[in-house]
């Protein structure tokens, strides 16, 4: 088993995808538009497989939550880059382009070496070795 994709909704799915696309290496797919129920979306794949697929609505009403916020149910996913090296480099280049960083990059308790960042729309992505 393994997890196929993660969603996320987006007011901006432009905005969202390129924050992934520029600082993650996502490769965008095609847009997907569905007019009869007010959505729209994009997958970004990842070289291992892996894919996030931002969305948007104008039928719906997701509820907005103050970003970064610790709530139930899915608080954060993680990224793994492969080196403490390039957790402190895209770390670095985040902070220097404005973006949140909530913590780090530090050692967890339990081994990480992370930060954790605030993609557009508040989420926690967490960056790891």
């Amino acid at each position: 088993m393994r997890i196929e994709h993660i969603a996320l909704w987006t007011d901006d799915l432009e905005r969202c995808k390129q924050f992934y696309v520029a600082y993650f290496g996502a490769v965008a797919g095609s847009r997907y538009v569905n007019p009869a129920k007010g959505f729209e979306s994009c997958f970004l794949s990842f070289t291992d497989g892996a894919r996030i697929e931002v969305m948007r609505t104008t039928s719906l009403s997701p509820v907005a939550i103050e970003a970064g916020a610790q709530r139930m149910g899915l608080t954060h996913f993680a990224v793994s880059l492969g080196s403490e090296t390039l957790v402190d480099e895209l770390t670095r280049r985040l902070r220097q382009d404005g973006y949140p960083i909530l913590d780090g990059p530090r050692r967890t308790g339990d081994g990480y070496y992370e930060s954790v960042v605030l993609d557009p729309d508040g989420n926690r992505v967490e960056i790891t070795a």
